[in-house]
């Protein structure tokens, strides 16, 4: 396992690469430093060939309980060109993210709050311990989940990211999960084993065809009907003559 700097610990094995947030005595509160370590992480196994899916963790009982407040009150009295800098950060996170051709799994255990919420919510996929909680508490302190507005609205449509940001309520695995954020619970006593055998599944499903689904269900996004249909198309003649595809036909085959 190495460190992209220490505040994040990166490691890739059996084709998976796991990045996790590593302050858990600040309950992995997000800083300038560990965004650009995560940035770095997901760019390293980005372009890593023999990575097919990417897990995001958190050191100790929480995944990440959002900004880390004092950095952010240093900030206060910085040039806006500068807090503008500084926010762009978490925006290029989410962009490397989305474009990153492997699958993100979130791996989250105890609380996901603030930025770590949108940090998860900026995942592919989210899969969550039972006891764990979900939420945007910004408005109590007066500040907004501004970025990952743009996330949350189309996981969970319009009115409930607006009454969730505006109430500011921390919800269980339970409830993300019926309203579509959480896409797997685990139980609590079990979580380290069956989180293994959830993310080793997937990572032996064909890399190309994990790459181009992410890229495509993302690609559809601001397309007209007719446009995302057409995109699939050319997506699905692309996944024809993959080697992968290619393999699959001809066990399929030799099978019957």
């Amino acid at each position: 396992m190495t460190d992209i700097p220490n505040t994040v610990l990166y490691d890739v094995a059996d084709g998976i690469a796991t990045a996790t947030l590593n302050r858990p005595d600040k309950r992995n509160a997000l800083d300038a430093r560990l965004l650009q370590a995560l940035h770095a992480a997901i760019q390293s196994a980005a372009q890593d060939p023999t990575v097919r899916l990417v897990v995001l963790a958190g050191a100790g009982t929480d995944f990440c309980a959002g900004a880390d407040l004092a950095a952010l009150d240093a900030l206060a009295a910085q040039d806006v060109m500068e807090q503008l800098s500084d926010a762009e950060a978490l925006v290029n996170l989410f962009l490397a993210m989305r474009h990153c051709p492997k699958p993100i799994v979130a791996r989250v255990r105890g609380r996901a709050l603030a930025g770590g919420c949108g940090l998860a919510s900026a995942c592919d996929l989210i899969v969550a311990a039972a006891s764990a909680q979900f939420g945007y508490p910004e408005v109590n302190i007066g500040f907004v989940p501004a970025m990952v507005m743009a996330i949350l609205r189309r996981n969970l449509g319009e009115k409930r990211t607006l009454e969730w940001v505006l109430t500011g309520d921390t919800i269980s695995a339970q409830q993300a999960h019926e309203w579509g954020l959480v896409n797997r619970i685990l139980p609590d006593e079990t979580f380290e084993t069956d989180f293994a055998a959830y993310v080793a599944r997937l990572a032996a499903r064909s890399g190309s065809a994990m790459h181009l689904t992410k890229r495509l269900l993302y690609h559809m996004d601001s397309l007209s009907f007719e446009a995302a249909l057409r995109s699939g198309a050319d997506v699905n003649v692309i996944a024809r003559q993959t080697t992968d595809c290619r393999t699959g036909i001809a066990k399929f085959l030799k099978k019957g």
